[in-house]
């Protein structure tokens, strides 16, 4: 192990012993982002208005800073903005759905009527050559 994977795995170590201390998950700040769906400008701007707590601790590029994941968590949940983000998300998401199931029946319906208009022309063919007076007819 070099000595970077083992100040890494220290570090790891150091970040689940303070969980367990403290029984509570604290992240660095690119974990709660993913996790949470939120930018890092608002995390900063969280902890900063102490609406979250954090704090600074050795990370293996220098100090690292932590966030407890469920507050970060609830505090999204209780921001409009991230809300619309959702609902407009949740829309979008609708909206594909229904456009899905029309396309759907448009192929359906697409398929009905190429179907339709297959037979007419074999019956027209066989209906041609009974026509009386036709010279084709045998």
């Amino acid at each position: 192990m070099t000595d970077w994977d083992g100040r890494l795995a220290r570090w790891r170590d150091e970040l689940e012993l303070l969980a367990q201390l403290d029984e509570a998950h604290w992240v660095p700040l690119a974990i709660a982002e993913a996790e949470a769906g939120v930018s890092r400008s608002a995390l900063r701007s969280w902890y900063r208005n102490h609406e979250i707590a954090s704090k600074l601790v050795d990370g293996p590029n220098g100090p690292q800073r932590l966030v407890p994941l469920a507050a970060v968590v609830e505090r999204a949940a209780k921001s409009p903005r991230l809300q619309r983000r959702a609902e407009r998300e949740i829309s979008l998401e609708a909206q594909v759905a229904l456009l899905r199931h029309r396309l759907g029946e448009m192929e359906l319906r697409l398929t009905a009527l190429e179907r339709r208009d297959a037979q007419p022309a074999d019956g027209l063919r066989s209906s041609r050559s009974r026509i009386p007076g036709d010279s084709n007819i045998a």
